[in-house]
């Protein structure tokens, strides 16, 4: 039997002061809430007046985190009705503020499962108290030593995984008490954490090699056996960690790095969508990547597995790529390549000028890029005399300056279409203005994961999937590529934030019917479009019965 108590402190069940006079005599509430029963429209309009009396964005945000805690069907009401608000205060960039003043603001665990590489030994208690007996389908892990921007913050870091799940729930309509946050605290090499005596996490530098990936082997054995059906998730690992784990479960387990994939499913997207507003072929692009990080390196692995999926082997889709990073074009003898960096550097017996290489402006006249991508955080990178060198020799340049926030970013989307006289295909890191050009009003796709991996991870889990493959990851970048309506001048390459939620549902059926049509599902499901309609949780007050 459930104690009046209890069911007020439990956010997957609390209404509030939405219980029922019924309700109240039934579960022993009488008189420990005021007699006014509301609806939930009618608290919505009061949490969301709420809401707006707060000041700055991370009051906001701790405002919403404490809605969270306490009633989660109330929180995601308010966030349906108010997503595009909401989103860059519960996740980027108003939760980096949470990260840095983590400690100080620290309450409540929010669910999280808070797993520590010094003792292994009790990982599987770890995610087993933390789920508490609930369903779990979908887990977000981070051991946050590559956080947005921000580099090594430690177990600070689980704001992300709780996010991100946010976004999850708000955009694709996963069911909230079916998801685990879950933060690998393997220490933390950034001292400012390390000397601050209010610091949560294990106070020692970050555990690494072996006994760092045989906690992770250890965390994955546990996650599989508790949620046999769970999607697993991973993000903001770093560098020299995110790939290798990748590589080391994707072809046995649901799971994919969305700092890796999801961006570059996103990029690939923008690319399509790009590509079918100037009716061009994939195979006859020449793709830059400006910053051969995580993200840069996810993005170019993602354009080449679609010109393999296009008929091109291995080594002619390499053709296709030039990399630069902080030492200029990515060469075969460059010193201190990553694993990720490899397979797309260039021979120096290609150029006549390679020794010259080491800055963009040399890099794009040597080359003549058709499309260009940033993930660099260098502000300003994308110079006039650049675009205007790429404009040259293509009709419609596509420009992709990703890096976030906006003072990181390699070019303004004003100045793009402004360089191009309006031929540029843009997309950025962050949510842009319209540009007005010449009497054309120019759209810009916002390069946002959130635009790919809700509806992504509802479909795999909707459809019970085994694996996620290739095919399943192409289709769903030409699911997104889609959506540009080509007919309209200036229309965006990417769909905006604003429809997040209609086209992840879309995108959740493709996703499903791919992996229902390669056999990779557990379960045996007839139709895919009821499958993912029968699995969408929406956010309204349930009868509880107190047996």
């Amino acid at each position: 039997m459930l104690h009046n108590q209890s069911i007020l402190n439990n956010p997957f069940l609390n209404k509030g002061t939405a219980f029922t006079k019924q309700e109240r005599q039934k579960l022993g509430l009488t008189g420990t809430l005021p007699s006014q029963v509301q609806t939930l429209e009618q608290q919505t309009t009061q949490a969301y007046a709420q809401f707006q009396s707060k000041t700055t964005p991370l009051e906001k945000r701790i405002f919403l985190m404490t809605l969270f805690n306490e009633n989660r069907t109330l929180f995601y009401r308010l966030m349906d009705d108010h997503l595009v608000e909401f989103m860059p205060i519960v996740y980027d960039p108003v939760v980096a503020d949470s990260i840095e003043q983590y400690n100080e603001l620290f309450l409540n665990p929010q669910n999280a499962a808070f797993v520590s590489v010094d003792t292994p030994e009790d990982i599987e208690d770890t995610l087993r108290n933390a789920a508490g007996g609930r369903d779990i389908r979908l887990v977000v892990v981070t051991d946050s030593e590559g956080i947005l921007g921000m580099g090594d913050w430690g177990v600070n870091g689980v704001d992300i995984a709780i996010g991100k799940l946010m976004v999850y729930t708000a955009a694709a309509g996963i069911d909230p008490s079916q998801v685990l946050p879950v933060s690998i605290d393997a220490g933390t090499n950034n001292q400012k954490l390390l000397d601050d005596p209010l610091y949560l996490g294990n106070r020692h530098k970050r555990v690494t090699g072996d006994r760092y990936y045989e906690a992770i082997d250890k965390f994955v054995q546990a996650e599989q056996k508790l949620f046999p059906e769970s999607l697993l998730h991973w993000e903001d690992f770093g560098r020299s960690n995110a790939q290798v784990i990748l590589d080391k479960y994707k072809d046995k387990i649901a799971t994919f790095n969305d700092d890796i994939q999801g961006t570059g499913m996103v990029v690939l997207a923008g690319i399509l969508g790009a590509l079918n507003i100037s009716k061009e072929s994939i195979k006859d692009q020449k793709i830059l990547t400006f910053g051969a990080g995580t993200a840069g390196m996810g993005i170019a692995n993602q354009i080449m597995d679609e010109l393999m999926q296009e008929g091109l082997t291995e080594e002619e889709a390499k053709q296709h790529f030039y990399a630069v990073d902080k030492q200029g074009l990515l060469f075969e003898d460059t010193p201190d390549l990553t694993p990720a960096q490899k397979p797309f550097t260039r021979k120096r017996s290609e150029f006549t000028n390679a020794d010259e290489l080491t800055n963009l402006e040399a890099i794009v006249k040597a080359v003549h890029p058709t499309i260009m991508i940033g993930t660099s955080t260098q502000p300003g990178a994308f110079t006039e005399t650049i675009v205007k060198e790429m404009a040259k020799n293509t009709e419609r340049p596509i420009i992709f300056p990703l890096s976030n926030p906006t003072k990181l970013a390699e070019a303004t989307a004003e100045d793009l279409i402004k360089w191009t006289d309006g031929r540029a295909l843009v997309a950025t890191g962050i949510p842009a203005e319209d540009v007005d050009y010449n009497g054309v009003s120019y759209q810009i796709g916002q390069g946002n994961n959130a635009l790919m991996y809700p509806g992504l991870g509802f479909g795999l889990i909707a459809s019970t999937a085994k694996l996620l493959n290739k095919e399943t990851l192409s289709a769903a970048c030409h699911a997104l590529g889609g959506i540009v309506d080509t007919s309209k001048p200036g229309a965006a390459v990417l769909p905006p934030v604003s429809k997040i939620t209609e086209f992840s549902q879309k995108l959740a059926e493709v996703v499903a019917q791919s992996i229902v049509d390669q056999g990779l599902n557990k379960e045996p499901i007839q139709d895919v479009k009821k499958a993912v309609a029968d699995m969408k949780w929406t956010p309204e007050y349930q009868d509880i019965n107190n047996d």
